[in-house]
């Protein structure tokens, strides 16, 4: 038990320094469900949770996963594409009468992340035949996305929406505890803390609202931002349920408390080429931002088909509505010597638009055991379907959600204590066109004053898929881990009650 405990520690450690993906769920901000074993059924695991993802699926699972130790990492290849429309207009500047009016297309340009391994690592112990406990850190299975600061000799057209969220990096560490309160029923609670820190890089235009020096698009009055976020520390937590009415049905559901992010900020800039800002400067550079990822709940249902092919449906909703903002709010951030601005002019708040809706989605998935000499090999298939947390008009480079399907395949290997465990997935996006009557993210601009009629840079075609390779492993310090499973599903039990849950 010493040397399980010391290799637990290690291996956490480690986890904690593998660089993640920014974060909340399926829809929203993550672009897949997460884990090897789960993302092979297509994220159906609420009600199957007998091993250590049940710390992010249902954390009631986590007494059926016995002493274990479990870790896997996916890669997420991700790309994206993006034609940006945006609607030109003439105005006379003595009477504001729109002149002449026409779209133009900007040439496309394309977005991609890093594949940086994406990490789960959690360890369990018993303290008591009747509970498990476990420690973990996991990351959200999530683009960090890059995009050309210039395209063709010009300024990217997406450049008002993101340019770059390299440097991003978060990760929930939790603790999670499951309990036995009979044969039939299990209950479930973790106490979670997201870690990490949110960074991007875009443009802001420092053209006066009223627009009588400059063009709200002028590439001479762009100002180049960059937004560091961190660290963050906020808590949250997660509860669940799993009911077995009969040896072949398990029933699970569980919810997710929201995450409220409030954490200290600095934001660096380049300040506009125009000789407005020729002898101007920014002082200071702190702020406080913040912004709230949602609250998701779950349910699904497993039945057993002659005991060695289990098949769940399950569905969620993700309360995605409450992120509608980031808030930052400068503290003693000024610019000094901007002509024709007082000598100390501070910045007032700022808010990145972000508009989210709540989501659902729907998820099939499965698994068969097969004999194969000494060892079991499982097939998993699964596939599911998430609506988008964002609505046309608030669709984004930054954030390119879009009703998608995800189909997914993979095996497990069980011999003796271990699982190995391998997938592959593909994201489909549905293209998106956001017209330029729909837009509805405004060019963001530093600068107070009045304002005219916004002017919206979200407008045009929005493309976007992924693939996701995985690979992990389990192991159990109760006995060979796939025949306490076994057992279950056909109403017996180990000899020792103490033997291993998965």
């Amino acid at each position: 038990m010493r040397r399980m405990t010391r290799w637990m520690v290690a291996l956490f450690g480690l986890g904690l320094l593998v660089p993640s993906e920014r974060g909340a769920h399926a829809a929203g901000l993550y672009f897949a469900e997460r884990g090897v074993r789960p993302l092979a059924r297509g994220g159906a695991f609420t009600a199957a949770a007998d091993d250590l993802h049940a710390v992010w699926y249902n954390p009631a699972g986590v007494y059926d996963a016995g002493q274990q130790f479990l870790v896997d990492a996916s890669l997420l290849h991700y790309t994206t594409s993006y034609t940006r429309v945006a609607r030109l207009k003439q105005v006379d500047p003595n009477t504001g009468d729109v002149v002449s009016e026409h779209e133009q297309i900007f040439p496309t340009v394309e977005g991609s992340s890093s594949p940086i391994p994406i990490p789960t690592i959690v360890g369990s112990y018993r303290p008591h035949p009747d509970w498990i406990v476990a420690l973990g850190v996991v990351a959200p299975y999530a683009a960090i996305t890059s995009y050309p600061e210039t395209v063709q000799g010009a300024p990217a057209p997406q450049r008002y929406s993101l340019i770059t969220l390299d440097g991003s990096a978060l990760a929930i560490l939790g603790g999670w505890a499951g309990y036995a309160v009979n044969d039939k029923l299990r209950i479930g609670a973790g106490l979670q803390v997201l870690l990490g820190k949110f960074q991007a890089t875009t443009t802001f235009s420092g053209c006066v609202p009223d627009r009588f020096f400059c063009a709200p698009e002028q590439p001479q009055w762009d100002s180049l931002a960059e937004l560091s976020v961190g660290p963050i520390l906020t808590p949250s937590g997660n509860l669940g349920v799993l009911y077995e009415p009969h040896p072949q049905w398990r029933i699970g559901g569980s919810f997710q408390l929201p995450f409220f992010v409030r954490a200290g900020a600095t934001v660096r800039s380049r300040l506009p080429a125009t000789p407005v800002f020729e002898t101007a400067a920014q002082t200071g550079e702190d702020a406080t931002v913040s912004f709230d990822l949602p609250w998701n709940a779950r349910l699904g249902v497993q039945f057993a088909v002659l005991d060695e092919f289990r098949l769940e449906v399950d569905a969620s909703v993700e309360g995605w509505s409450m992120h509608d903002a980031i808030r930052i709010e400068p503290e003693n951030i000024s610019l000094r010597g901007v002509v024709g601005f007082p000598d100390n002019y501070p910045l007032p708040n700022q808010e990145i638009v972000r508009g989210f809706q709540d989501s659902f989605s729907v998820r099939i998935g499965g698994e068969w055991d097969v004999d194969v000499s000494s060892v079991v090999l499982q097939p998993r298939m699964g596939v599911s379907f998430e609506s988008s947390a964002i609505p046309n008009e608030y669709l984004s480079v930054m954030t390119v959600d879009v009703p998608k399907l995800t189909v997914g395949a993979g095996v497990g290997i069980y011999a003796g204590r271990w699982r190995f465990d391998a997938v592959y997935a593909h994201v489909f996006e549905a293209q998106i066109d956001v017209s330029t009557d729909e837009a509805r993210i405004p060019l963001q601009t530093p600068v107070a004053a009045n304002q005219p009629d916004p002017h919206y840079v979200n407008a045009g075609n929005y493309d976007a898929q992924a693939h996701v390779f995985g690979l992990g492993l389990a192991y159990s310090f109760d006995g060979p881990i796939h025949e306490a499973r076994r057992l279950r599903a056909t109403g017996g039990e180990p000899e020792n009650p103490k033997e291993g849950r998965q």
